[in-house]
């Protein structure tokens, strides 16, 4: 349960003073419908009030708090003209105007005669000053509250920031101090403030100095917010951890017969990750392993000989990923390397229907089938093992550490390997795979040739049509891979079609066209027809982004290479360079190129290293862009940057192990005080894998 302090913070925010149903839509669409989402929406500016000139030193264009006696009123003859209301003080005059003011409203705050505070900006008006709109209009007595450093907050449309400002007032009267989480050497080494105190001096700046995340209140925040983040994961491991596990030490037999069939000798960095990867498998504890490979550096072998380990020792292994294109792939990839193996292995996808499926289960079921590949189908409740001893998850780093908490389920004790052809960058490995051991790929095969990337304006169409004219006649084949548009599939699908067609006028029936919407067995066929040779351009959307794997092709055009990410771009351009031959990529740009965009095609044309590209993906993106948490429902840091706040992440990572390990199940007073601080940043569903409280 969570703790009854935090009870009103969770509330709606209808609940606030003065926020009815209109108001609450608005704030929801900014920043959350909690109450506490509005503690974690922090100031972006700040406008200074406390500059009180006389009006005749009151500058052009700037903020100023003034104190003025109010002179007569003169209402507009029509709607159109703005109505006036003149001021003075001992210096001189100025002008309050409003475009559409109410005549009794006006009065009632500004009656003439009396002295009034008012503050806005300063504008001059055929030499004359006025303040259009004041921001804020008092008495004498409300001087004080006015002539303050006031925070700027960012904004939604039909959203008054005055109406935020209040409500974020009304959210901030709801806190009060909590139990300190922090360790308290660390606290007083870095002179932090309280929790309480750190939040009410973030929503209350005094310069441009306390709006920068390193300011010692935000950081403090900062901190809080990834240390909840590294207790949950250093929770989930340990929860995994403990789970007793089974050794598999398979006896080599099968894994020889598959490194003999190899047309290749494995790298030291797949060498090395195996090691790995057998250690983990061999100890009583359960593994939890994610594996990193640069595209093109081999981890579908990696994969497998992981899996014919569990099989020597009589069980089974699944092997999940995330397309009907990609599981086929991987099927026709590992099967020939099983024929001399007796090693049976089979596919499940969504398209198995009715008697095949059935009997796909049965075969599952009774443990005839050793290895199964397949799309999400394989963890559905119907699907029943036999004996699962590994299960292989592929390109899943979209997956959420609780969801990979429900994949450990399907085998009782089974070893779990998550892979991605996606490097991630060091800092968000700790804060979204905290709770895996990782290994990484990091090498490529000794024949693989460097791959020419060039960059080009799509004004040059024409050119670069001719260029794969030579390339196809020279043996090569094509894929040519048709613009982002703004996250639509449908309109990706008309650019294609539309690249199609002017490329079939050229090349004739040579060309192919794969994307999204198509039927399963359609994109096969033209998968196959292109993978064959018989068709030798595939126009694509990006679908074809991950782990097609086709030798013969060595070209790769990108359009409008500018609207894609760089880590999307590297996985594009992953899917040539698969052989010995020269491959080269083209990314065609359109006018205007943003100095991001610039970048972007700058870094790719000068690195394949896909460490070094995700590393800069996330300096130019952002977390949340780079691991598609907007679309997944994943962690996204409210007030937390990872590219700022790396040096405390690693912090955090060693006070939460430590932390774990004095206390596994937080029943410390500190242990408790952490509790709630995993409530605050709503980190529940961690608790139901606590073993006690």
């Amino acid at each position: 349960m969570r703790p009854e302090v935090l009870f009103s913070l969770f509330a709606p925010v209808e609940s606030l003073d003065g926020v009815g149903a209109k108001l609450s839509k608005l704030i929801e669409k900014l920043c959350g419908d909690k109450v506490a989402n509005l503690l974690w929406h922090l100031p972006c500016g700040y406008i200074d009030r406390r500059f009180s000139p006389s009006i005749v030193n009151a500058p052009d264009g700037g903020i100023v708090t003034l104190t003025v006696t109010v002179g007569s009123h003169c209402p507009p003859a029509n709607k159109r003209v703005p109505y006036r209301i003149a001021c003075f003080d001992d210096t001189g005059n100025i002008s309050l105007v409003f475009f559409r003011g109410h005549k009794d409203y006006l009065q009632k705050i500004l009656p003439e005669g009396s002295t009034r505070i008012v503050s806005g900006k300063v504008e001059y008006f055929n030499f004359a000053p006025q303040i259009t709109h004041p921001d804020h209009v008092g008495t004498l007595e409300e001087k004080d509250k006015i002539m303050v450093v006031e925070p700027v907050y960012p904004m939604t449309t039909g959203l008054s920031s005055k109406i935020l400002l209040r409500t974020i007032h009304h959210a901030l009267d709801r806190t009060t101090e909590l139990p300190e989480w922090l360790d308290k050497e660390h606290k007083k080494r870095e002179s932090w403030l309280s929790w309480h105190e750190a939040l009410l001096k973030a929503h209350n700046p005094d310069g441009e100095v306390d709006i920068s995340p390193l300011a010692p209140a935000r950081t403090r925040l900062a901190y809080d917010e990834l240390l909840a983040n590294q207790v949950t994961l250093a929770l989930v491991r340990r929860d995994i951890k403990s789970l007793a596990g089974i050794s598999i030490n398979g006896d080599n037999r099968l894994r020889e017969k598959v490194l003999t069939a190899l047309p290749f000798a494995l790298t030291n960095a797949q060498k090395h990750t195996l090691e790995e990867i057998n250690t983990d498998m061999a100890s009583d504890s359960r593994m939890l392993r994610l594996l990193q490979g640069d595209v093109g550096s081999g981890k579908t072998i990696v994969a497998l000989l992981s899996m014919l380990n569990a099989v020597e020792e009589g069980k089974q292994a699944a092997f999940m990923v995330p397309t009907d294109i990609l599981s086929r792939q991987h099927l026709a990839t590992i099967e020939p390397l099983l024929k001399d193996t007796g090693v049976k292995i089979a596919l499940l996808t969504g398209r198995d229907k009715g008697k095949k499926r059935t009997e796909i289960l049965e075969s599952l079921a009774s443990g005839e089938i050793d290895i199964i590949v397949g799309t999400h189908a394989l963890f559905q409740k119907d699907v029943i093992f036999k004996d699962l001893g590994l299960s292989v998850i592929d390109e899943q780093h979209r997956f959420g550490v609780h969801q990979r908490l429900e994949l450990t389920e399907k085998g009782k004790q089974a070893d779990i390997l998550v892979m991605t052809a996606t490097p991630i960058p060091r800092t968000l490995t700790m804060t979204f795979y905290g709770d895996m051991d990782v290994s990484k790929l990091d090498e490529f095969p000794p024949n693989r040739k460097p791959i020419d990337t060039r960059v080009a304006p799509i004004s040059r169409l024409e050119e670069i049509t001719a260029a794969t004219k030579r390339a196809i006649s020279d043996g090569a084949r094509v894929f040519w891979v048709c613009p982002l548009v703004e996250e639509s599939e449908k309109l990706d699908l008309a650019a294609a079609e539309v690249r199609f067609e002017y490329l079939q006028h050229i090349f004739g029936n040579k060309v192919g066209l794969v994307h999204g919407r198509m039927k399963g067995a359609e994109k096969d066929a033209v998968m196959e027809a292109f993978s064959s040779g018989e068709i030798d351009i595939l126009v694509a959307t990006t679908v074809i982004e991950v782990g097609v794997d086709i030798p013969e092709a060595t070209v790769m055009v990108i359009e409008h290479a500018e609207r894609f990410g760089l880590a999307q771009l590297h996985q594009l351009r992953g899917r040539i360079g698969r052989s010995d031959r020269q491959s080269t990529c083209i990314l065609l740009y359109g006018m205007p190129l943003t100095e991001t965009a610039k970048s972007r095609l700058t870094i790719m044309k000068e690195t394949e290293d896909g460490f070094k590209i995700a590393e800069e993906d996330l300096r130019l993106r952002g977390a949340g862009e780079i691991l598609g948490t907007k679309q997944s429902g994943m962690l996204e840091f409210k007030m937390a940057d990872i590219n700022i706040h790396s040096n405390l992440l690693t912090t955090a990572r060693n006070d939460a192990r430590l932390m774990i390990k004095q206390d596994p199940h937080l029943k410390s007073e500190r242990g408790i005080a952490l509790r709630t601080l995993l409530y605050l940043f709503e980190q529940d569903a961690v608790f139901k894998n606590l073993r006690s409280g």
